[in-house]
């Protein structure tokens, strides 16, 4: 038999497979280097977008921040605004009343009873004065009662005062409560 050898061969084989081995490692080593590097590309990238619509958002949210304020400052002003109007409209509404109450003051006032003092505070009206007698005082106390500007007379105090034993004249103090007619009729319904 004849003696072949096939060694050769088949390191020669071995030798062309490493070789193609070798080829196909650094094909795919760069494919994937390749692949790595396009998807680090990629991600930074879309960071770079993200960080950009942030960046936008932050912006838009500092205006809305600052037309909130803004919108905060007119809401104050115009809440001051509305304020001084109605207290505007108060006093033009109430500058009749004043002159009511005087008047009605005057109408309830019997001959003998004049007035020393007055003091308003808020609704209240506060009144010193002197009487010949204490029926007067009681009197114009029912007349404020029957009045519709005046309500709820209060006597504080009632002094005797005698000048020289002739003229025997009193003082008094007493407070009374100044309403609107329909607060009334309001109150007199309930």
């Amino acid at each position: 038999m004849a003696r072949i050898n096939l060694l050769p061969w088949r390191d020669q084989l071995r030798e062309e497979r490493k070789k193609q081995f070798l080829v196909t490692l650094v094909s795919v080593l760069v494919l994937a280097g390749a692949c790595v590097l396009l998807a680090d590309q990629y991600f930074n990238a879309k960071i770079d977008q993200q960080n950009l619509r942030n960046e936008f958002i932050r912006a838009e949210n500092a205006t809305l921040d600052f037309r909130i304020k803004e919108i905060r400052e007119l809401k104050t002003r115009r809440q001051q605004l509305v304020e001084r109007m109605k207290i505007i409209h108060d006093l033009q509404g109430n500058r009749p009343i004043v002159a009511r109450v005087f008047d009605q003051l005057v109408r309830t006032l019997p001959d003998g009873v004049y007035f020393t003092d007055l003091k308003m505070v808020g609704q209240t009206i506060s009144i010193e004065g002197a009487a010949e007698s204490n029926n007067l005082v009681s009197s114009l106390m029912r007349n404020q009662e029957a009045s519709d500007w005046l309500s709820t007379p209060n006597l504080t105090e009632v002094k005797a005062l005698s000048a020289d034993g002739v003229d025997q004249s009193n003082t008094f103090k007493l407070t009374v409560q100044q309403i609107v007619p329909t607060e009334r009729d309001k109150q007199g319904v309930q």
